[in-house]
Order: structure tokens, then C-alpha cells, then sequence
């Protein structure tokens, strides 16, 4: 068997693995967080389907199967069906450039585990994040629903704002590392994590992750003591759960991403490198859970003021103090 056939079928094989990791990581991720927010409110949270509620995410997904997919009479259809596939799509695809440990050996031959080891990876993440606003924005508008619209326009401006921010906090890790490629910024904090040199980076980052990710405090394009649903209001069924797949994604996305930044990524003692990346994912993500069940809601000019005012400029300071750390 030739050497491009076996490439493509160990590429086919990583994507299959990746997918099906992610699908049941964000599933749990869902029973994880009402299970965490009803100990945190004194209840119990699911524990009727299955052995403490395990089994809750696999009736949740029958259940979005199951229901009507209906679409508004005057909505845009062609734009309505495909937007929820935008959003789902764009937080899968992220993790293409994401390693998940050194390489193996199989065969005789070295296997890299990460899908694709691109030396632009991080301007990858940065493209597929800008693409997922136009999800959220084109299934407000194509629903033809004045909160749907609101929803979809807060979210644009939140998600370009933020996405500022995001980019500008990793330019000292760029410094740093001297390379756009993931692997290699894994590679850099072999002697230490970032987090311990940029701080502030890492703050600036997580802030504006939740942002993207559209967390509360962030989630005004949703909003429902305002907007009902906010930007997917209209959607039902199977596209609603493709949001709501997006969102989950996106907390692992935004996980993976802080633990290949500043964390380290794969590098820990005595476990296997992979199983140290699944730990730092869902310690980030349990964190997101708990400030979600911990802080109220932003008013939407609080929200744009901390973005504007507060997080752009201290990373522009913070990549100034940077250059000439390390020029000294």
C-alpha cells in the first residue's frame, strides 16, 4: 500500500476520533454544567434519566431529532437552513491546528496527534473565529424577526470587538514562542507555562473567550429577558441544536486554546499527554460554568465599555511591556 493511502486513512482515522470525542465532550459538558449550576442553587439537576442523569444528553438529542424543524413563512430559507451549520461548523473545524500530544509511533512510523500542523495555525483559529459571526448574524436576519435581529446585531458588534481583544493578547505569546504554529507554542513552554510570564495575557484571553463564546455575563445576543431567544428564536429542533452544539464546541475550542497558550498544553507529569489537554479543557470549561452561575448579566454598554475601553488597551500596554522586556 502506498504511502499517500496510508496517510489518508490515518488522517480519516484522527478526524473520526477528534469528531466523536468532541460530540460526547460537549454533550456531557451540557449534563456537567446543569448538574454543577443546580449544586451551586441547592437542587438537584437531572437524575431521572439513567444513573444520576448520565443518560439525560442521549434523551435531550432524541428529543431536538424528534421535533419539528420548522421555518418561518417569510423567513430567507436558503440562509435560515445554513446558518446554524456556520456556527457548528466553524467551532469543529477549530480544531484542525489543536495538538493533543507528542507524537507516536505506529508501525514503525511517527504519527503526529494533531490533524493538521500548519506553521499559520494560530491565523487558522483567528479566520474560523471571524467566520462563525456570520452564523449568528445571517440566522438573525434570515429569520425575519425583529428580536432574532437585534440578537444577530449584538452579537456581531460583540464578536468583532471581542475578537480584538483575543488577537492582541497572543501577540505576546508569539513573541515569546516565535512561531505562529500551535505545536510550536506547545513546544516553547516546555521549561515553563506561559500563564506565569503573561498574566495578563491570560486574563485578557479568557475574558474575551467567554465573550466570543457568548457566556453569561456575555450573552446579550441571547438575552431572554429581553429578546426571547435573541438571534435563534425562530429555530427549532435539530438547527437549534446546532447552536447549541456551537456553544459547547466553543467552550472546548476556547479551552484547548487557553491550555496550548498558556498552560502548557500537553506537558504534565506522570499521565499521558493527551489525557493532561482533556483535564486543562474541562478545568477551563467547569470555570466558565461557575462564573456563569456566579455573575449577573452585563448591561450591553457595560459589555462594550469593558471591551473598548478596558481590554484592547491593556493588551496594546501589555505588548509594549513585552517588546521591551524582552529587547532588554
Amino acid at each position: 500500500m502506498s504511502m499517500w493511502i496510508v496517510g489518508i486513512i490515518v488522517l480519516l482515522v484522527k478526524l473520526a476520533v477528534v469528531l466523536v470525542v468532541l460530540l460526547l465532550l460537549a454533550s456531557y459538558l451540557v449534563w456537567l454544567e446543569r448538574k454543577f449550576l443546580a449544586r451551586l442553587q441547592i437542587r438537584y439537576g437531572p437524575n431521572r434519566a439513567g444513573k444520576f442523569g448520565l443518560l439525560q444528553p442521549i434523551a435531550d438529542a432524541v428529543k431536538l431529532i424528534a421535533k419539528e424543524d420548522t421555518v418561518p413563512a417569510e423567513a430567507d430559507r436558503l440562509i435560515f437552513l445554513l446558518a446554524p451549520a456556520i456556527v457548528a461548523g466553524t467551532a469543529l473545524l477549530m480544531f484542525g491546528v489543536v495538538p493533543f500530544g507528542t507524537d507516536i509511533t505506529l508501525w514503525g512510523q511517527k504519527i503526529p496527534l494533531v490533524i493538521s500542523d500548519i506553521n499559520v495555525g494560530l491565523l487558522f483559529v483567528f479566520a474560523l473565529s471571524s467566520l462563525e459571526v456570520y452564523g449568528v448574524t445571517l440566522g438573525g436576519w434570515a429569520s425575519n424577526s425583529k428580536f432574532s435581529l437585534l440578537g444577530g446585531i449584538r452579537g456581531a458588534a460583540q464578536m468583532i470587538s471581542y475578537e480584538l481583544a483575543l488577537g492582541l493578547s497572543l501577540v505576546p505569546v508569539v513573541m515569546y514562542a516565535r512561531s505562529l504554529s500551535l505545536v510550536d507554542i506547545v513546544n516553547a513552554q516546555e521549561p515553563y507555562p506561559f500563564i506565569l510570564v503573561q498574566p495578563i495575557s491570560f486574563v485578557i484571553f479568557f475574558i474575551a473567550a467567554m465573550a466570543e463564546s457568548k457566556r453569561i455575563p456575555f450573552d446579550l445576543p441571547e438575552a431572554e429577558n429581553e429578546l426571547g431567544a435573541g438571534y435563534h428564536m425562530e429555530y427549532s429542533g435539530m438547527r437549534f441544536g446546532l447552536f447549541f452544539l456551537g456553544e459547547y464546541v466553543h467552550m472546548q475550542v476556547f479551552g484547548a486554546l487557553l491550555a496550548v497558550f498558556f498552560l502548557g498544553g500537553w506537558h504534565g507529569p506522570l499521565l499521558p499527554p493527551w489525557i493532561w489537554l482533556l483535564l486543562k479543557i474541562i478545568a477551563i470549561s467547569l470555570l466558565m460554568i461557575w462564573i456563569r452561575g456566579t455573575l449577573p448579566r452585563l448591561r450591553y454598554d457595560q459589555l462594550m465599555a469593558i471591551g473598548w475601553k478596558v481590554l484592547i488597551p491593556a493588551a496594546l500596554l501589555n505588548i509594549l511591556i513585552t517588546g521591551a522586556v524582552l529587547l532588554i
